[in-house]
Order: C-alpha cells, then sequence, then structure tokens
C-alpha cells in the first residue's frame, strides 16, 4: 500500500511556468522545477521529524533510506504527486503545514499500511486508480478496469484512502472484495452539476474521493444521479480525477461539441487534480468500454470517432469524418 501519495501520472504542457519563472517539473506538475525542489525539501525535512527517514527518488516518491542514507528495499514509500497538486493551488506561506499535515497521517503507520478494516463488508470499496501512479510490482496484483486503470480494493483511513493491494490480508477473496466493493459504492450519491456549452450537456459528478470509481457502477449513477434508465445509444463518460465523474448521454447531435467539451475538462483536470485517473474519455454502451480519445504525436489528447461512437453518432444524423 503507499501510504502517503500516489507517484505521478505526467499531465506537464512543457511551456514555462509563471509562478517563478521556471520550467515546468517533469515528474511533479503541475509545479515548477524550482517550485518542485522546495517540495521534496519540505517533505523529506518533514518525514525525518517523524522517524521516517526518506530520500527523494526522482521520479516522484520519497523512499526509506538507512543510517548511511542509501535506499532500503521494502517498506513504505511517500509518492509526492497527489501533495504537489494539492500545494500548486495554495499561497507559499501555506506550504509548510500542509506538508507537515501530510506526514503526521503517515507517520500514524511508520511500518506499513494501515490495519485491514474491522468490518469490510460495510468499509470496503474499490477505486480507480492510473496504473502508473503505483508501484509496477503491486499494479500486476489487480486488475485493469480500461487500459491503464487499475482496480483496487480500498478504505478510508482518515482523511485519506488506504489501498489494499494483497486482498489475502483482507482476509476475503478477490470475489467477495468486488462484491463488497461495488455494493459500498453503490451506496454512495453525487453531487450532481450541469454543464451547458453550445446545446450539450455534460453531467458533473462529485461528492466523495471515490466518485471517478463509480464509472464501475455506471448503471447505478445513471438511474440515480441522472435518472437515466438505460439509455439506448449509450454514454460518453471520463473519471479525470478521483473526485469527479464527467457523463454526457447521447441523444441528439450534441454529442460532437459533448465530446470536445470533456477532452477539455478532462485534460485539464487530470493535469492539475489531486488523484488522477485518465485523461481519456470512453464510450459506453451494452457495458462495453470504447476510449475514444487518443493522444496525439504532440502528447495532446485528441477525440477520435470511430467504431461504435462513430455508429451512434451516425444514427443521430451526425455527419462524422471516421478517424
Amino acid at each position: 500500500m503507499s501510504a502517503g501519495d500516489d507517484r505521478s501520472c505526467h499531465g506537464g504542457s512543457g511551456q514555462p511556468g509563471e509562478a517563478d519563472g521556471g520550467w515546468p517539473d517533469p515528474v511533479l506538475t503541475p509545479l515548477t522545477v524550482t517550485q518542485a525542489a522546495r517540495l521534496v525539501r519540505l517533505a523529506e525535512d518533514a518525514a525525518a521529524k517523524r522517524g521516517l527517514p526518506m530520500q527523494y527518488d526522482g521520479a516522484g516518491a520519497l523512499v526509506p533510506v538507512g543510517s548511511d542514507g542509501v535506499p532500503v528495499p521494502g517498506g513504505v514509500f511517500a509518492g509526492l504527486a497527489n501533495l504537489a497538486r494539492a500545494v500548486a493551488g495554495i499561497p507559499r506561506q501555506r506550504w509548510r503545514s500542509a506538508v507537515a499535515a501530510h506526514f503526521d497521517q503517515m507517520a500514524a503507520y511508520p511500518d506499513g499500511p494501515p490495519p485491514v478494516p474491522d468490518d469490510p463488508e460495510n468499509e470496503l470499496y474499490l477505486r480507480l486508480v492510473c496504473a502508473r501512479t503505483i508501484e509496477p510490482s503491486w499494479a500486476q496484483r489487480v486488475p485493469e478496469f480500461v487500459p491503464d486503470v487499475l482496480t483496487v480494493p480500498a478504505t478510508y483511513a482518515g482523511r485519506a484512502v488506504a489501498m489494499h493491494f494483497d486482498v489475502d490480508s483482507l482476509g476475503v477473496t478477490w470475489e467477495e472484495a468486488t462484491r463488497m466493493g461495488l455494493a459500498n459504492l453503490r451506496r454512495l450519491r453525487d453531487t450532481v452539476a450541469r454543464v451547458q456549452h453550445n446545446g450539450a450537456e455534460v453531467v458533473s459528478l462529485t461528492g466523495s474521493m471515490f466518485t471517478a470509481s463509480r464509472a464501475l457502477v455506471l448503471d447505478t449513477v445513471l438511474r440515480e444521479s441522472l435518472q437515466v434508465e438505460n439509455p439506448g445509444l449509450g454514454s460518453l463518460v471520463a473519471m479525470p480525477a478521483r473526485d469527479m465523474l464527467l457523463v454526457h448521454v447521447l441523444r441528439d447531435g450534441t454529442v460532437i461539441t459533448a465530446l470536445d467539451l470533456m477532452v477539455t475538462i478532462a485534460t485539464r483536470m487530470f493535469g492539475s487534480r489531486p488523484g488522477p485517473v485518465s485523461p481519456h474519455v470512453y464510450y459506453v454502451a451494452d457495458h462495453g468500454w470504447q476510449q475514444v480519445t487518443d493522444r496525439s504525436t504532440g502528447g495532446a489528447i485528441r477525440a477520435q470517432v470511430s467504431g461504435p461512437l462513430l455508429g451512434a453518432a451516425q444514427h443521430l444524423g451526425v455527419r462524422v469524418i471516421p478517424s
């Protein structure tokens, strides 16, 4: 389990930063190189003061080190990606206290992950996580939901979320963990906002650190939060960050406008919000998930209308040049 944070999923633009004239850090986006160096210094100092000797690995995380300063295998690493995104939105004067609060929470479990839940039937969720934010050896233990997005059993741990990659430690089988996790996701409630743009409507759902993960129970989200039962032509869905789910139900010719809007929102949130999940947009119909965006040669995410989505758009009378 990552006790502190996730590793970075890159989302920088490659343009000079404005805050201090520096270039964006290649790992701890959206900070500049100078800002990232300051965050690393604050984080290493905070960890040391709490009896957690750690050192930055250059790849988005603090790793444990011995008395000789050499990294030691195993133990708890502290990812800084979410912390970087959090401090980017607050004044510099508050960085130290924000970092201290982050490591206060981590210090509660110095020897490993938090204890397993006493009542997994009511406390266990399934969480969608960007695969690139997870230690590769851990990522291999859990299934992939869509490319680059993993499904991980998780529980609340104070103000954070603990991910349990060793399902056996929970005392349940993967099938039982899945049943419990999905049932608890269905019990959550969404805060609903509607975004209008050139006649198209995109529904923005928030409410918890598991909101994006409610994509796993999309039928419940559609029925309870959007009051839509089994949309005949499917939906566009994006889960850019842990606390955000975007949905557009296909009804008319605004589907391409909605897709373009969702691409803009999803890529911006994926690159700036804590808990990035995926920068992509998906077309969901008949329980099938089709990724309808792709990364261009320049690195930008662009819409890609083809396959089932192309068929649905044409059914709605939209003239589309296939991607």
